[in-house]
């Protein structure tokens, strides 16, 4: 069985809670990316997402200049390089989330999406389930 060490995205761009909004932004347009792990000292101790910017951030007349700090979830999930897609999969449906960042040695090493789940052959089953749970949830609660 496939690890995510073999299919996680290595060259990960991150923020510091320091950083604001409007540079996030900018990072997630160049990277073409709808989140961003936001680091200090090394360590991932949040994300910001496309929809924090939104509901967080333009939504409550925030200015670019508000701090990630302010507006990024820190309510984390992580998985390890070692964890199988399986079990990623697996707990990404039962947290309802669709990126996962990979940490070992309390560092930031990657990050897996469902779309990298689904790119898996060996995880087609668990990718579908997974997509699956996370917009059933997300139906639920508009």
């Amino acid at each position: 069985m496939k690890k995510l060490s073999d299919i996680m995205t290595r060259d990960v761009d991150f923020v510091t809670p320091l950083d604001n909004v409007y540079e996030v932004a900018v990072k997630m347009k160049q990277d073409n990316v709808g989140v961003i792990p936001v680091c200090e000292n090394e360590q991932i101790i949040g994300v910001i997402t496309d929809r924090d910017i939104v509901v967080r951030g333009v939504a409550e007349k925030r200015p670019g200049s508000t701090q990630v700090s302010d507006i990024m979830s820190e309510d984390l999930y992580t998985g390890s390089p070692e964890m199988s897609v399986k079990e990623a999969a697996e707990l990404m449906a039962d947290k309802q989330i669709r990126r996962l960042p990979i940490v070992e040695n309390n560092k930031l090493v990657g990050i897996i999406s469902l779309g990298d789940i689904s790119l898996n052959k060996e995880s087609d089953n668990a990718a579908g389930h997974t997509l699956s749970e996370v917009s059933e949830q997300r139906d639920q609660l508009q």
